[in-house]
């Protein structure tokens, strides 16, 4: 009888600036995407934003501040953010779904983090350029 090998992923981690809010993201990352809607631009003064989401249970929030503090912007999502520093962390979906922007990551070169979509690409300036693809075998 042969056993099955399961490469064990290793979990993302990433935090905001001062160091109290900091996360563990454990599993493959879902929805690579960045995104130009007002929202996103509001939240974190850029004129877009990447994300990626996980299950709520796959994110446990590690820092000594614990899990980041909230803003309900919509009526199915919470914003996050430090509430002593004010970096931007994500979003926290009713769905449950943690949503983890790509720049509070420690490490973003894994391919799964890679954006493949995006969304409300009417919402950027037409000056603004945004691509998204994956890259192809090496």
């Amino acid at each position: 009888m042969t056993r099955a090998v399961t490469k064990k992923i290793k979990p993302y981690t990433g935090g905001c600036i001062c160091g109290a809010i900091r996360f563990e993201a454990n599993g493959r990352a879902g929805k690579p995407h960045t995104c130009s809607c007002k929202l996103c631009q509001k939240h974190s003064g850029a004129l877009t934003v990447a994300w990626v989401e996980f299950p709520s249970e796959a994110v446990t929030w590690t820092g000594p501040g614990g899990a980041p503090a909230t803003y309900r912007s919509s009526d199915y999502s919470s914003r996050a953010f430090c509430g002593t520093c004010g970096s931007t962390i994500g979003a926290i979906d009713d769905a449950p779904v943690v949503a983890l922007m790509l720049g509070c990551f420690d490490k973003t070169n894994a391919v799964d983090l890679i954006p493949v979509s995006h969304s409300y690409r009417g919402g950027r300036p037409k000056w603004w350029h945004v691509e998204c693809a994956r890259p192809g075998p090496e």
